[in-house]
């Protein structure tokens, strides 16, 4: 018997896996969950279990295989920094459940599914806006593809709009930057051995903006880094130093919340810069010369490298 597609569970889902690792993929199935009043098994990990945490206050975690024995079908991110979602499909597999990746940004989706040189694809694939489906489409020509509006950027909108308005009360703020950084290195050196794999690193990308911070325009009075949450503690000790009069660390407040605050967002490919066009910031890819063209497929975005050749 054909199994019957997820989508069609929405309304009664029964008992779902939800499998997340980074962030991204974890901030997505949290407000999915949220707002479908799912009934889910969660098998958690790295930096999903805050976001989970600080969205429903305490979470029962289970074990992967725990989850995939109880569930009558699994949702999971898919994530880099970890196998955590790459099991969980090979493991829905092999107990004959139903799995379902939902795609939170818009680059390296091949690179998604593979560890090992082992490619283990989903059932069928969510995707949250019309971009993100045209990838997907490309990349996947022969796997069920099903637009989901993404419930993470449902709330974000609803919450911009608040801030903004309080906002609006507060006068003779500082021009700030957002720099919101990303663990390339890691990442490259997880995927490829070479944390050089790209021809740049986050370090070549905040130094190339800072020396070339005067092209965004209106003087800049501050900028603030926010280090992604797998950066270990003191990673950028030595920016701030060399950058002492200008640059400071984020003091942890919600993404949402630093945006809002900021005047410009400027970062490599994150999913971040997506949620600035959201809030209707100037958002700047900021990848070094030797680096690939940012591969983020909203038109909104300047590229740094375009305004420094200008």
């Amino acid at each position: 018997m054909e199994k019957p597609r997820a989508i069609e569970y929405m309304n009664n889902s029964g008992i779902v896996a939800i499998v997340a690792h980074d962030a991204g993929g974890a901030e997505i199935l949290a407000s999915y969950v949220a707002q479908n009043n799912i009934n889910c098994k969660l098998v958690l990990d790295g930096p999903a279990v805050n976001v989970f945490k600080r969205r429903f206050g305490t979470v029962e975690i289970c074990t992967l295989e725990e989850a995939i024995s109880a569930c009558d079908w699994c949702l999971c991110g898919t994530g880099w920094q970890s196998d955590l979602e790459w099991r969980a499909i090979e493991q829905a597999h092999h107990a004959q459940k139903r799995v379902v990746a939902f795609l939170d940004h818009w680059v390296n989706y091949q690179q998604r599914f593979v560890r090992n040189g082992i490619q283990h694809l989903p059932d069928e694939l969510w995707v949250g806006d019309n971009d993100a489906e045209r990838l997907a489409r490309e990349n996947f020509p022969g796997i069920p593809i099903q637009l989901v509006p993404n419930p993470y950027f449902i709330e974000l909108k609803q919450k911009i709009a608040d801030l903004e308005m309080r906002k609006t009360l507060v006068s003779n703020e500082e021009k700030k930057v957002l720099f919101v950084s990303e663990n390339i290195s890691d990442h490259a050196r997880l995927q490829y051995g070479d944390e050089r794999y790209w021809g740049y690193t986050e370090f070549d990308a905040i130094e190339y903006f800072l020396e070339n911070i005067n092209v965004l325009g209106d003087p800049v009075e501050r900028v603030v880094i926010r280090p992604h949450p797998s950066d270990i503690s003191g990673k950028y000790d030595w920016i701030l130093e060399k950058y002492a009069g200008i640059v400071k660390l984020s003091d942890g407040k919600p993404l949402i919340e630093e945006i809002v605050e900021s005047d410009r967002v400027v970062g490599c490919e994150s999913m971040a810069l997506v949620v600035g066009l959201l809030a209707q910031k100037k958002v700047v890819s900021c990848i070094p010369p030797g680096g690939p063209v940012c591969r983020l497929p909203q038109i909104d975005i300047l590229h740094l490298r375009e305004l420094v050749e200008k």
